[in-house]
């Protein structure tokens, strides 16, 4: 067995300032297997993964590579001794191609000045045929390609290294399902190879498709290690939490109520069309699609952050059809983006200013802006999403994924809203935070607020919604009552199976 392990963390602990980050992690990594790592956000993976990386040289601990101790004190001699790390959030330069992106501080050189440029389309394309991007051309800009794509020529970019471990971080977070499948055979491909690879992931259903075991975190300790076919998936969620969660979606308690939101024939040429639908006050209305199917683009229209060549917005039997972004927020529209770093919150600044930031118009009086006004919005957030930590000056930057998600929701659920339209709220946060956000997300709902609930994850979109509407192509195509609702038929509709619609 010993000759099988490629990577072996043993005793490792990392202190920052007030917090013992990894805490005496001892964990073995086996060639030719797929090891998962999970844990809630904060739980210390990223930091153990990190230190591997080479980005932390104060650990102690041993870390050893084919039972030989290394000192990996930088990210260079991490990848000399073969370890390759795969971000979630990618590391490509977008104004340069793809070729340039691979061999990014290798590029070949004739006449030791100049950049072979025949060589270097020869060795990328080596390089996309591991993750069979073959067809792919080397010289076209990185720009040009598509988020899946990306993520492949990341890998691609890595495998140039030739590594023997491969630690994959979140890399379905921004993929379709279709991708997700192509991704992972992939992974089974390298697998087969004999690569170590290590999978983290918050997703308990990649887990059981992709890993051979599975090693869970918490505060910064080593749960345990088991072989996937030996723990069931409510043992993970346990492992991870720290208790049982017997019922992860909250019993709706609020009726719901008359018509409240209604959407007619809504377009924005080229992204939606002829957009028609209606939603009442406490009612959680889902939207099911593909990727590209339109969702996004429905919501950033309804809410007036993307202009609309035709159709109106009705709230309460009332045309708010809003000519611009603030105009909707103060018409009582919140939206929650799909990407909380480029488009949701300011890293920059602390929880208070960011729950704050959507309140200035509210908070400010004759052009000039009084936070006294504001009362006690930021702690109440803080309470009630239970953001860690519960202070209200910590940098947002320096926050977990799952806590930037809160502070997030809670900038806009501070504005109150009669309509809060979510866009994958819980992507790439863990269990304890996704179970807090279904929490609140109900609450609302229950006290009449109306929800439209855009989400790619299918058993929160079953969890949670009262019905769905299915998008495909820029069109609404059908219904699904309750009743009707499971994460098959919401799939069999995305895929324009119309066998399971209501009448719209």
């Amino acid at each position: 067995m010993a000759d099988k392990v490629a990577l072996e963390v043993k005793n490792v602990s990392k202190r920052f300032p007030g917090t013992l980050a990894v805490d005496n992690v001892s964990v073995k990594f086996n060639r030719g297997e797929v090891h998962a790592l999970m844990g809630e956000n904060g739980a210390g993976k990223s930091t153990l993964m990190k230190m591997i990386a080479g980005s932390y040289n104060d650990y102690t601990g041993d870390i050893l590579i084919n039972g030989e101790k290394k000192l990996l004190y930088s990210p260079s001699i991490s990848k000399k001794n073969g370890i390759g790390m795969i971000y979630q959030e990618l590391s490509l330069a977008r104004p340069i191609s793809i070729a340039e992106n691979i061999l990014v501080g290798r590029l070949p050189v004739k006449y030791k000045i100049i950049t072979d440029k025949a060589k270097m389309i020869e060795e990328a394309k080596e390089c996309l045929e591991t993750v069979r991007l073959e067809h792919l051309d080397p010289e076209k800009n990185i720009s040009e390609i598509s988020q899946h794509q990306a993520q492949l020529v990341e890998i691609a970019k890595v495998m140039g290294n030739k590594p023997s471990i491969l630690v994959f971080d979140e890399p379905t977070s921004a993929l379709s399902r279709e991708e997700v499948e192509m991704l992972f055979d992939i992974i089974n491909d390298l697998k087969r190879k004999g690569m170590a690879i290590i999978y983290i992931s918050h997703h308990i259903s990649e887990i059981y498709r992709i890993a051979d075991k599975v090693t869970v975190m918490r505060d910064g300790k080593k749960i345990e290690t088991r072989n996937i076919t030996d723990v069931k998936s409510e043992e993970l969620v346990q492992m991870m939490v720290g208790k049982t969660i017997d019922k992860f979606y909250s019993k709706r308690k609020g009726k719901i109520g008359k018509t409240y939101l209604e959407v007619k024939d809504l377009t924005r040429y080229g992204f939606v069309h002829n957009i028609s639908f209606k939603a009442k006050k406490g009612e959680i209305l889902g939207f099911m699609g593909l990727s590209g199917a339109g969702r996004t683009e429905l919501a950033r229209c309804i809410v007036g952050i993307d202009p609309i060549d035709k159709g109106t917005v009705m709230k309460d039997g009332v045309d708010v059809t809003p000519k611009n972004y603030d105009d909707g927020i103060s018409k009582g529209f919140a939206y929650l983006s799909e990407d909380r770093k480029s488009q949701g919150l300011f890293l920059r600044l602390t929880n208070e200013e960011n729950i704050l930031s959507a309140l200035i118009p509210m908070c400010s009086s004759k052009g000039i802006y009084k936070k006294r006004n504001a009362g006690d919005v930021v702690t109440e957030q803080i309470e009630k999403l239970k953001i860690s930590p519960p202070n209200p000056h910590v940098g947002v930057g320096s926050l977990s994924g799952g806590n930037q998600q809160k502070v997030l929701l809670g900038k806009w659920l501070a504005t109150k809203p009669d309509i809060l339209i979510l866009d994958e709220p819980t992507r790439g946060v863990d269990v304890g935070a996704k179970q807090v956000i279904h929490d609140v997300v109900t609450e609302l709902a229950n006290k009449g607020t109306t929800v439209l609930l855009m989400t790619s994850d299918l058993p929160e979109l079953v969890g949670l919604s009262d019905r769905v509407c299915v998008i495909r192509g820029g069109h609404i195509i059908g219904e699904i009552s309750k009743e009707k609702l499971t994460e098959e038929s919401a799939l069999l509709a995305a895929n324009g199976e119309g066998s399971v619609f209501d009448a719209c």
